[in-house]
């Protein structure tokens, strides 16, 4: 019986069918949040809504989903990453399905934040288990998170082509009830083949509560809510008061995590891994340039260039398709040169592939705009797995659950930054001229990722 993860296949091998589980746990985040997105006209003829009430179905998600990952990480370091992953699958379960049923509007909302809080225990469950797989199949680590990596990158590409064929034949009611059977089979899967839980903490509720530093936690929930609702501009005329609240709230997660044994996130410790905070600098601003291109493309394709939706969609695909295919050649490419040679080049193709996109301000033609979304796909695939091994290299067993959420937060905060200064940059337009510009800025983000990179080093 083979204790491989590669291409060979996972037949009957226990951490294979493990990684499956865990793949297809952690790929329900990026598949529900990108699905949803062709649902949004329906949801309005349905629910009778305008076009911005609609979106807070979207930011409902993303805002739980945030706030949520490092919560969920502190959860499995604690108390066991099997036991928070089966839960947080339950809760997904259970809320879709009941949400098709949803009275209105609010509750289905609500229902989409229950999705977003369970889902958001799958990827700081799995990183935590990362270890305990590659020792049982015999292998290194960067396997098992290429193939988690494969797994969510996959979900996000096929979620509007799923959600498009499911809204069309069914309605949006599908796209809940088809997270039913993944996540039983994720469950199953972990179930059985994951290994169980080293250690759980004991004592009295009370204790427990006590030690689980519940002002840190909320104070830090509370700064990051509030700091991406003025982003996000969720409350018109409010956002520097928002915005006001989540820097005030910041300081006070500062002040009360200097003071407080044991922390919820250790600032000093932080402080003191230098490799760490590059790791979440670096990939916060790399999502920043890549979901630049991820967002603002599709629109000056349909404004500018005059494709249909449909058409747009197609020509994304691209860029999903060859991320996941360049992840096992990046995954070996680790285990040979190392994380940072490997990130650093995947960098360097970013800021090749940002640059070449300056391209379509002279001209919108299929073959050019296919070439350059798979271009643009090489980078995404290698810096996501040499970050996600950066991340893994950087924290001690015991810290990597609080340390993957909030790795997972550094990406919706590069994206939501992005959404927000393309809607600066086509504030006057969406046009060739503010594309241009907008390659600029992703050119200039580029190099200080760049930079940030080289100055990444393992922790020892």
């Amino acid at each position: 019986m083979s204790n491989s993860f590669g291409p060979g296949g996972v037949g009957g091998n226990r951490s294979g069918l493990a990684v499956a589980g865990l793949s297809l746990g952690t790929a329900l985040n990026p598949l529900n949040s990108s699905m949803i997105a062709v649902a949004l006209v329906v949801l309005r003829a349905d629910f009778g809504l305008d076009v911005a009430t609609v979106t807070w179905v979207i930011t409902a998600f993303y805002l739980t989903s945030a706030a949520g990952q490092p919560l969920m990480g502190r959860l499995a370091d604690r108390f066991g990453p099997r036991r928070l992953f089966m839960l947080g699958m339950v809760l997904v379960a259970v809320t879709c399905a009941l949400a098709p049923f949803a009275p209105n509007f609010a509750v289905l909302c609500v229902a989409r934040a229950f999705m977003a809080l369970g889902t958001a225990t799958a990827y700081p469950s799995a990183i935590v288990m990362v270890g305990a797989l590659a020792r049982q199949g015999n292998v290194s680590s960067t396997r098992p998170l290429g193939r988690i990596q494969m797994a969510n990158a996959s979900a996000a590409a096929a979620g509007p082509v799923v959600g498009g064929v499911l809204v069309g034949l069914i309605g949006w009611q599908a796209l809940f009830l088809i997270n039913v059977p993944l996540t039983l089979a994720a469950m199953i899967l972990v179930r059985q083949f994951a290994p169980a839980d080293a250690h759980r903490e004991r004592g009295r509720a009370r204790e427990l509560l006590r030690d689980s530093d519940i002002p840190g936690i909320l104070a830090f929930v509370g700064a990051l809510v509030l700091v991406m609702m003025a982003l996000l501009n969720v409350a018109p005329g409010s956002r520097w008061w928002l915005l006001a609240g989540g820097v005030l709230l910041a300081g006070l997660f500062v002040w009360r995590e200097l003071r407080f044994t044991p922390p919820f996130l250790d600032l000093r410790l932080l402080g003191r891994n230098r490799p760490l905070l590059l790791v979440y600098l670096g990939f916060a601003l790399f999502n920043g340039v890549y979901y630049f291109a991820f967002f603002g493309l599709p629109q000056l394709l349909q404004e500018a260039g005059k494709y249909e939706p449909g058409v747009v969609g197609l020509l994304m695909l691209p860029l999903a398709a060859v991320s996941v295919v360049v992840t096992p050649a990046a995954v070996r490419a680790i285990d040979r040169f190392g994380v940072r040679r490997v990130l650093v080049s995947g960098v360097v193709l970013l800021i090749a592939a940002s640059g070449m996109m300056w391209l379509l301000t002279a001209s919108f033609a299929v073959a050019l705009v296919l070439a350059l979304t798979a271009l643009l796909g090489l980078p995404y695939g290698v810096v996501s797995i040499a970050s996600n091994q950066g991340l893994y290299l950087s924290t001690r067993p015991e810290e990597r659950g609080v340390a993957a959420g909030i790795f997972q937060t550094c990406r919706y905060l590069g994206a939501i930054t992005a959404t927000v200064l393309i809607g600066i940059f086509y504030g006057s337009g969406v046009n060739q001229a503010n594309w241009g510009l907008m390659v600029l800025v992703m050119l200039g983000l580029g190099a200080v990722v760049l930079l940030v990179s080289l100055a990444w080093r393992e922790r020892r």
